[in-house]
C-alpha cells in the first residue's frame, strides 16, 4: 500500500482530503504543524476516526526565521509581503516531506484547491487552477519541481460545497467548522499591533502628494499598503489610495483614485511550466489573490522580468506575488518589486 503523508489541519479541506485518500487506497499519515499557537485536538479527532495514524511537528521555530520575523522586517520596508506563498516552499511543504521521508513516503497531500500535471514533451510537473471559486494556484505559485512532483491535491476539481456535503456525508466532526480566514499567526489580523510586539512602535510622519506637499500626518509606514484606500484619514476632494510608501523619509504618497501603472518588474522568479524564457511571451497576470487576471507581455530581464499589461491596472503592493498563467496552467510566480505611476 502506497504510503503518504496529509498536512492535517483540523479543518474541513484536510479532513476530506484524508477521506478521499483512504478512499483511494493510500496508506495515510497526518501530521498537524504546531506553530505554537494553534490545537491539535480537531485533527487528532479526525484522524482517530479516521483510523489513520496522527503526529504533531513544531515548525515554529521554522516559521518564525523564515515566515513571521521577514514578514515584518518587509512592512517595516514599505512592502507588503503575503506569508502563506513564503511558508508554503519555505515551511509547510520541507516539513511534510521531511516527516514522509522518515517514513518511507513517496508523497505529500495537502488540502489545497489545485491540480497537478505532467508536460509529456519536457516530463515537467505543472500546476494547473482549480476552478475560478476557490482556486488556489497563485498561493502555490512559488512552490519548487522537486516539491511539485512529491505533492497530491486530493480535492483537485472540487467545490467547496461539495468538499463539505462529503464531510456531513461520512460524519466528520469537522463538517460545519468555519474556515480560518487570517494569517495563522496572526490570528486576531491586526498586522500592525503584531509588527509593534516585534519591533516596537515605528514614527509618525507625512502624508504627501505626488509633488511632494503634505496632506497630512500617517500613524507608521507599517499601518499602510500601496493601492490602500480606506483607514487614511484624510479629507480631500476626490478619493486618495496609497501610491508608494518611502521608509528612508518615513512618507506614504498618495495619488487621487484613477491613477494606474502598465508596467511592473518581477523579480525572485520560481519557473514552473519551463526552466526560464530566452524571448517575450504573452500571459495573463495575477498581481493579487483574486480572480481578476490581466493580459500582458513578460519580457526577461536582468534578474526578472519587465511585465507590460495591455491596459492600465489598479497598482499592486511591492512585495505580493506576480503570477503568470497560460490558460490554466501556472508557467510561474516571482515577487513585485517596482513599478511607475502615469495617468
Amino acid at each position: 500500500m502506497e504510503k503518504v503523508v496529509l498536512g492535517l489541519s483540523g479543518g474541513v479541506d484536510s479532513a476530506v482530503s484524508a477521506l478521499i485518500l483512504k478512499k483511494r487506497g493510500f496508506e495515510v499519515h497526518g501530521v498537524f504543524l504546531d506553530i505554537g499557537t494553534a490545537c491539535p485536538d480537531d485533527a487528532a479527532e479526525v484522524a482517530e476516526g479516521l483510523g489513520i495514524s496522527f503526529e504533531t511537528v513544531s515548525i515554529a521555530e521554522e516559521l518564525d526565521k523564515l515566515v513571521c520575523r521577514p514578514f515584518a522586517e518587509a512592512y517595516l520596508e514599505g512592502r507588503t509581503p503575503s506569508p502563506c506563498i513564503l511558508c508554503n516552499p519555505r515551511v509547510k511543504f520541507p516539513a511534510l516531506i521531511k516527516a514522509a521521508d522518515i517514513i518511507g513516503a513517496k508523497f505529500v497531500a495537502t488540502g489545497h484547491y489545485a491540480r497537478i500535471s505532467t508536460d509529456e514533451k519536457t516530463g515537467r510537473t505543472l500546476l494547473i487552477k482549480n476552478p475560478p471559486a476557490n482556486d488556489q494556484s497563485y498561493m502555490l505559485s512559488y512552490l519548487s519541481q522537486d516539491i511539485l512532483r512529491r505533492v497530491i491535491f486530493p480535492l483537485a476539481g472540487m467545490e467547496k460545497s461539495e468538499v463539505r456535503k462529503m464531510a456531513a456525508a461520512f460524519g466528520l466532526p469537522v463538517a460545519s467548522k468555519p474556515d480560518s480566514m487570517e494569517i495563522c499567526f496572526i490570528p486576531d489580523g491586526d498586522y500592525a499591533a503584531y509588527i509593534e510586539r516585534r519591533f516596537g512602535v515605528p514614527p509618525e510622519g507625512n502624508f504627501v502628494d505626488e509633488y511632494g506637499r503634505i496632506l497630512g500626518r500617517h500613524k507608521g509606514i507599517h499601518r499602510y499598503t500601496v493601492g490602500q484606500r480606506r483607514g487614511l484619514g484624510i479629507s480631500a476632494g476626490h478619493r486618495l489610495f496609497v501610491s508608494k510608501i518611502d521608509r528612508r523619509r518615513n512618507e506614504v504618497m498618495l495619488m487621487p483614485e484613477g491613477s494606474g501603472i502598465r508596467e511592473i518588474y518581477v523579480k525572485n522568479i520560481n519557473w514552473i511550466a519551463f526552466e526560464s524564457p530566452d524571448a517575450p511571451f504573452k500571459a495573463s497576470v495575477k498581481v493579487r489573490h483574486s480572480k481578476i487576471e490581466y493580459p500582458a507581455l513578460i519580457t526577461p530581464a536582468t534578474d526578472g522580468v519587465l511585465v507590460c499589461f495591455n491596459d492600465y491596472i489598479r497598482p499592486p503592493a511591492p512585495g505580493q506575488a506576480a503570477v503568470f498563467y497560460e490558460g490554466d496552467k501556472v508557467l510561474g510566480g516571482g515577487e513585485i518589486d517596482a513599478f511607475d505611476f502615469v495617468g
